[in-house]
């Protein structure tokens, strides 16, 4: 009972999510935001939507249960939610799951910035990881962290070229 209570709430948070990124955007562009990138981000909408259904698919079909190391799991997921919803927070406007920047803008140096460049992907990477754990669906996590590393890699290096380009950072603020 536990599986498809877990499940509905990760898909719940993801909805929601997608409807706050969605307000941003609209606000964002509002402001003259542009988005880049904007081809490569149906490849991490079907990697999520996979990774949901092949956690589904191997939890069923390969009958799997609770990890007995579910506690240690839960508390990683636990976490990582913890982390994602102080990023959302302290980013306001600028959270999203696009990449939507604001020229001239400036770079989000407080909150979970303080000590990670990218913190939102630490909580991203950790759940595609533990969430298939805590119910020992191992080849969800081994499949899915791989993608990620790969959908990442590209993500952040497009990212941090047009944070470079179209933001200030304390190096070029002139006072």
């Amino acid at each position: 009972m536990f599986f498809p209570v877990f499940v509905s709430v990760v898909i719940s948070q993801r909805l929601i999510e997608l409807f706050i990124a969605r307000k941003n955007e609209k606000k964002m562009l509002g402001l003259g935001a542009v988005e880049y990138d904007r081809s490569a981000y149906k490849y991490i909408v079907l990697m999520h939507s996979f990774f949901i259904l092949s956690l589904i698919a191997e939890y069923y079909f390969l009958h799997r249960t609770l990890n007995y190391y579910w506690p240690l799991f839960l508390g990683l997921f636990i976490a990582a939610q913890i982390l994602r919803y102080w990023v959302i927070y302290t980013l306001g406007i600028y959270w999203n799951t696009k990449i939507i920047i604001l020229k001239g803008s400036t770079l989000i140096k407080k909150g979970p910035y303080l000590h990670f460049r990218h913190p939102n992907y630490a909580a991203v990477t950790t759940e595609i990881a533990v969430i298939p754990l805590l119910f020992s669906c191992f080849y969800t996590a081994i499949v899915f962290s791989i993608i990620n590393i790969f959908v990442l890699k590209r993500r952040i290096a497009v990212e941090e070229t047009k944070l470079a380009e179209l933001t200030l950072s304390d190096n070029n603020i002139t006072e």
